[in-house]
């Protein structure tokens, strides 16, 4: 249950910070917002940045091992880089229509899998 819940909750906040970082690119487009200056666009990030701590510092604390998580230290920095990934590629194809998913990144993502495999090999 807990694997479970610590990854639920890195996919929330992963979902957050691929917002705070990128989704201003595309808020670019909305009249109102490409009148703001880049300390207002800043300001703005780190307040949807706050969502992404609200939901990381307690699925790290609920996932490692040393709180009684199913999880080491390492193990969860291999799970939480792979869901930045998957969450990023999915974001980049949802909203920006002008990217392209092509063969390469089908590649990397395969490599990825592979990571977190050996990651949890013993």
């Amino acid at each position: 249950m807990k694997a479970v819940l610590t990854i639920g909750l890195l996919i929330l906040s992963n979902s957050f910070m691929i917002i705070a970082w990128y989704g201003h690119l595309k808020f670019a487009e909305l009249k109102w917002f490409s009148k703001l200056g880049l300390v207002s666009i800043i300001l703005i990030s780190w307040g949807i940045a706050l969502f992404e701590y609200m939901f990381q510092v307690p699925a790290n604390r609920i996932g490692f091992s040393g709180n009684g998580g199913p999880f080491s230290l390492i193990q969860l920095k291999v799970i939480q880089e792979v869901i930045t990934l998957v969450v990023f590629a999915v974001f980049t194809l949802l909203v920006f229509k002008t990217e392209a998913f092509r063969m390469n990144h089908i590649i990397s993502f395969i490599f990825l899998i592979l990571a977190v495999y050996f990651m949890f090999k013993r």
